[in-house]
C-alpha cells in the first residue's frame, strides 16, 4: 500500500527493484507447473494447484504419493499378523504404521521399511483392529488404513499321529529344539558330559529324569526378575529320579554286599533340581548359558530349612540337626508350583522308597512313641524295606560322612530315644513341598511344612486377588489318596510381588493357613474340610491316631485326612488353575485297586469307573480304572477363600475303541485319546493362549495305552464345570458288574487333540512357556528306560529330527528339556 497522495512532502516505497539475482521468477514457475501437470489437473486449475503446492513450501519436482494398507483380513487371536504398506507415484522420505483402534497390540517392525508384525490378541468375539500406514515426501503425506478382524483364539493345527517312533512327533510348522541334557555342564570347571558311564560330578551336572518345571524372566542386562521377558529367564525344573543303569560305565556294581561310594554319590547327585539360565537371540534357536554365575543345582545334599508348624518338633530331630530346625536335601521332585513374589515351589514325591526300615526297628519305637508306628505304615514304610539303590550299604571312606547312612532310618535301643543320635526321623523331614529362590544361588531352600506331608506330585497356585487370601492346590500321588488345598492366613498384597528377599515373603504367605482336604458328593458338590488340631477328629482322642498338635496333623495329614472323611481319589497328581475363570483341574492318573461297586476298594462319585482294558498285542489286560481322568472343581463364589465347590470330570482317559457308553465316556476319538493323564498345565494369561479360553495342555505317564502309543502331550480349550451331563454307567470286571453315575463335561471333540508324541519308552511331563507364548518348554524324561547297557531301546535325544528308528547299539539315553516354537512365530498352539 503506497501513502502520501495529497501530502506536501510527497512519499513512495523506494527503490522496489533491487534483486538483482537470475533466480526464476513467479511468473516462470507458473508455466513450467502448468506444463508439467497440466494434463493431471486438467486447464487453468493446474495453475491454482501448482501455486498452491509451491506457497506450502514443497519441492518443485516432486510428485505427490499415492499409497496403500493392503487388504482387511480375518485373522485367529495368537497368530501373527504382517501388514506391508505400498507406495508408488514417488519416493517417500519416511513411512510408519499406526493403531487407529480395537485392542492394543505391539507393533514390531517387519523385514523391510514398510512391513509390520504383531501378534493378534485373544478377544471374545470378533473385534476389528485398524491400522493406517502413512508416507510422506515434499509433496505432503498420504495416508490408508486396513481392518485385521480378529476372531477368539482356537486350536491351530492338526492333530499329531499315535506313534511309537524313537523321536518327538509335533504337528506341521512346529520346531523341537533340544535344550538341556542329562549330563550337561552348569559351570566352566565341568567338562562336556561323555555319556558312557563315566562322568562325575553331577553337583555341577543336569540331573536325570527331567519333571515339573518353570521360566522366570530376567531383565535383559542384570540378574533381577523381568516377568515380562521371554528372550531371557531361568528355567527352574525338577529331577525326580535316575535310570540307574546308564549312569555307570556297566550298569550298577555291589561289591562284597555294598555299593561303591561313588556310584551312590552320582545317584543322589543326579536327583534334585537345577536353575539355569537359557536366552534366545531374535529368532536363533534356544540355549543354556553354561557359566552362568545364577546357575545352580540342589540336590539331595543340599542344606535345607524347616519352615512353619513342624519345625523344632520332636519328629524333625535327627542327629544332623538336633533341634529339628534343618535337614539335607530333597528328592523325588515331581511337579511344581511358583509364587508371584518370583519363588519356585518343588514337591517331593515317591520319597518314602529310598528309606530302609529293618525288622526290629517297630518294637524300638513302640517302646517309647508307638504311635509313630501307625504313621510309617499309613505312609507306605513297613519294616523289612531295604531302600531304593542300595545307598545305606556304601561304606564311606571317611567314617564320619552319614550322607548314605541317614537313608537307614532303623531305630536302636541303644540310640537316644529322642532320634537326635540316628536318623530314625529323617523320613518325618520329607514329603513337603519346598521353597527355592532361583535368584540368589547362596539362599538355602525352605521346607514349607504348613502345606502338609504326603506325597506331594505339585503345589500349584489359584489366581492372586488383592484382599483375597491365595491358595495352593496340592494332589497327593497314590492309589486311593486325596486332594487338598492350602490358604494362606494373609490376604495378598500386590506390592509384595517385587520384593527382593523373596523366602521373607514366602515365610509369610506360606508358613500360616489352613490346610484343606477334599470331598467329593454325588450331587455335584463338594467341601473342603480343614485339617486343624482340635476340631472335630483331629484331637488326641482319635482312636485311629492320637494327634498331639497342629504340626502332628500336618506331618500325618493322610491320617488326618482319613478321620475326616475326605474321598479316595484315582492317584491325585498335577494339579492346575484356569486363569481365566479360576476353576482347578487335576489329574487323576489311574487306580488299579478300584472294584466294582461292592468290592474292596468300590467306585464313587468323583472316581466311577472301573472296567477291564484289554492289551493289543497280547499283554496283561489293565483293570480297575487303568486310563484315569481328570477332574475339575469351581469354588463356591469364585474364590481361592472358598470351603465349599461345585465339581465335574473334564475328560476320561480311553482308546478310541472302547465302550462308549460305559468307559469311553467323553467319546475320545483317533485325534485325542488318551491314557494316564500325568502333567497339567494352562498357558500363560500373558498371551492370547491364556485368556478368554485358555488353553489346556495335558500329558502322560503311560502303562496302559503304550502298546499302542508312546506317551504324549495333547491341548485342549476347555469348558466351564457343569456345561455336561450325568449317566448311568455299568461297570464290570470278570463276572462282577456294578452301576455307578459318571458326571460328564461337554464331549471334547475336536477342542482337544493330540499336540505331541514323545521317543520310545518316555513320560512326557513338565510344562512352561515364555509370557509371550511363543517359546514352550516341555520335558523328556527316561527315553528307553526299559533298555540294557547291551541292548539300548532308544538312542533319543541324539536321534531326534532322525529316521525315528533306534539302533541297540547306539547311544544311550538321557531325560532332556526341549523348546517347541512355530516356523511363523505364532503363540505355540493357536
Amino acid at each position: 500500500m503506497a501513502f502520501g497522495i495529497g501530502s506536501a512532502w510527497g512519499y513512495d516505497d523506494g527503490d522496489i527493484e533491487t534483486n538483482r539475482s537470475q533466480g526464476p521468477h513467479l511468473n516462470d514457475l507458473v508455466a513450467q507447473r502448468y506444463s508439467r501437470r497440466q494434463a493431471l489437473f486438467g486447464g487453468i486449475s493446474a495453475i491454482t494447484a501448482a501455486t498452491l503446492l509451491s506457497g506450502c513450501g514443497g519441492e518443485d519436482d516432486e510428485p505427490a504419493l499415492s499409497v496403500t494398507a493392503g487388504q482387511s483380513v480375518t485373522i485367529s487371536g495368537g497368530r501373527i499378523v504382517t501388514l506391508t504398506g505400498g507406495v508408488s507415484g514417488g519416493t517417500a522420505t519416511s513411512s510408519t504404521w499406526t493403531q487407529v483402534s480395537g485392542p492394543t497390540v505391539a507393533i514390531v517392525p517387519g523385514a523391510t521399511a514398510d512391513t509390520v508384525t504383531f501378534a493378534a490378541p485373544n478377544v471374545a468375539s470378533a473385534t476389528p483392529l485398524v491400522f493406517r500406514f502413512s508416507a510422506i515426501n515434499g509433496s505432503g503425506p498420504a495416508n490408508a488404513d486396513t481392518t485385521v478382524t480378529v476372531t477368539p483364539a482356537e486350536l491351530g493345527f492338526t492333530a499329531v499321529a499315535k506313534s511309537r517312533a524313537d523321536t518327538v512327533t509335533v504337528p506341521a510348522g512346529y520346531t523341537v529344539t533340544v535344550l538341556y541334557r542329562l549330563g550337561d555342564p552348569i559351570n566352566a570347571a565341568t567338562g562336556a558330559y561323555a555319556n558312557n558311564g563315566t562322568d562325575t560330578g553331577f553337583s555341577a551336572r543336569a540331573g536325570d529324569h527331567h519333571d515339573g518345571m518353570s521360566f522366570f524372566g530376567l531383565s535383559a542386562s542384570a540378574n533381577a526378575p523381568d516377568p515380562s521377558n521371554s528372550a531371557r529367564g531361568l528355567l527352574v525344573l525338577n529331577h525326580e529320579n535316575i535310570t540307574q543303569t546308564f549312569l555307570h560305565p556297566g550298569g550298577a556294581t555291589t561289591v562284597n554286599g555294598s555299593r561303591p561310594e561313588a556310584e551312590a554319590l552320582k545317584e543322589i547327585e543326579a536327583h534334585g533340581v537345577s536353575v539355569i539360565e537359557v536366552s534366545r537371540a531374535g529368532t536363533a534357536a534356544w540355549a543354556y548359558a553354561q557359566t552362568s554365575a545364577l546357575n545352580r543345582r540342589i540336590t539331595p545334599n543340599t542344606p535345607m530349612d524347616i519352615s512353619g508348624p513342624a519345625r523344632g518338633t520332636a519328629s524333625m530331630r535327627t542327629a544332623f540337626s538336633p533341634t529339628g530346625t534343618s535337614g539335607r536335601g530333597t528328592i523325588n521332585n515331581c511337579a511344581n508350583g511358583y509364587t508371584p513374589w518370583n519363588s519356585y515351589l518343588t514337591a517331593e514325591e515317591n520319597w518314602v522308597g529310598y528309606f530302609r526300615r529293618n525288622t526290629g526297628d517297630a518294637a524300638v519305637r513302640a517302646a517309647t512313641s508307638a504311635k509313630a508306628n501307625t504313621s510309617l505304615t499309613r505312609y507306605g514304610a513297613p519294616e523289612g524295606r531295604t531302600g531304593n539303590y542300595g545307598w545305606t550299604t556304601v561304606q564311606p571312606a571317611d567314617a564320619a560322612n552319614t550322607l548314605f547312612r541317614r537313608w537307614n532310618i532303623t531305630a536302636t535301643a541303644a540310640a537316644a530315644a529322642d532320634g537326635t543320635t540316628d536318623f530314625r526321623n529323617e523320613i518325618f523331614q520329607f514329603g513337603w513341598i519346598v521353597e527355592i529362590d532361583p535368584f540368589n544361588p547362596a539362599s538355602t531352600p525352605r521346607k514349607r511344612t504348613a502345606l502338609g506331608r504326603m506325597n506331594h506330585e505339585g503345589a500349584w497356585p489359584g489366581r492372586f486377588i488383592a484382599g483375597t487370601r491365595p491358595a495352593w492346590y496340592m494332589g497327593d500321588d497314590a492309589q486311593n489318596e486325596y486332594i487338598y488345598k492350602f490358604v494362606s492366613s494373609t490376604p495378598w498384597s500386590a506390592a509384595d510381588a517385587n520384593a527382593t528377599d523373596r523366602l521373607a515373603i514366602g515365610d509369610k504367605y506360606i508358613d500360616a493357613g489352613t490346610l484343606y482336604v477334599a470331598r467329593f458328593d454325588a450331587d455335584g458338590t463338594g467341601a473342603w474340610l480343614p485339617l486343624v488340631f482340635g476340631q472335630g477328629p483331629l484331637t488326641a482322642a482319635n482312636p485311629a491316631y492320637s494327634f498331639s498338635d497342629q504340626a502332628d496333623v500336618l506331618i500325618n495329614a493322610r491320617l488326618a485326612g482319613d478321620a475326616l472323611g475326605a474321598t479316595r481319589m484315582d492317584r491325585p497328581e498335577w494339579t492346575a488353575v484356569n486363569p481365566a475363570n479360576g476353576e482347578m483341574y487335576c489329574t487323576l492318573t489311574n487306580n488299579a485297586s478300584r472294584t466294582v461297586a461292592g468290592g474292596a476298594n468300590p467306585t464313587n462319585a468323583a472316581n466311577p469307573r472301573a472296567y477291564v482294558d484289554p492289551k493289543v498285542d497280547g499283554g496283561t489286560a489293565g483293570v480297575g480304572n487303568p486310563n484315569g481322568h481328570v477332574v475339575r472343581l469351581r469354588e463356591t463364589g469364585d474364590t481361592t477363600e472358598a470351603t465349599g465347590f461345585t465339581w465335574d470330570v473334564y475328560a476320561y482317559g480311553s482308546g478310541a475303541d472302547l465302550d462308549r457308553n460305559n468307559i469311553n465316556l467323553s467319546a475320545l476319538d483317533d485325534t485325542n485319546d488318551f491314557s494316564s493323564p500325568d502333567g497339567l498345565w494352562f498357558s500363560r494369561a500373558t498371551n492370547a493362549g491364556g485368556t478368554i479360553n485358555p488353553l489346556v495342555w495335558l500329558q502322560t505317564d503311560d502303562g496302559a495305552y503304550t502298546d499302542v502309543t508312546n506317551c504324549m502331550m495333547l491341548v485342549g480349550q476347555p469348558g466351564r464345570v457343569g456345561d455336561g451331563t450325568t449317566r448311568q454307567i455299568t461297570n464290570m470286571i470278570g463276572t462282577t458288574t456294578g452301576t455307578a453315575t459318571a458326571r460328564i463335561g461337554a464331549t471334547p471333540g475336536t477342542k482337544l487333540r493330540r499336540f505331541l508324541v514323545g521317543p520310545v519308552q518316555c513320560e512326557i511331563t513338565g510344562i512352561d512357556s515364555t509370557p509371550d507364548g511363543r517359546s514352550v518348554f516341555v520335558n523328556i524324561q527316561h527315553p528307553g528306560e526299559n533298555g540294557s547297557i547291551e541292548r539300548v531301546t532308544s538312542n533319543w535325544p541324539a536321534n531326534q529330527g532322525g529316521s525315528g528308528t533306534a539302533s541297540s547299539t547306539g547311544p544311550r539315553p538321557r531325560s532332556a528339556t526341549i523348546v517347541i516354537t512355530r516356523t511363523d512365530g505364532a503363540v505355540v498352539g493357536v
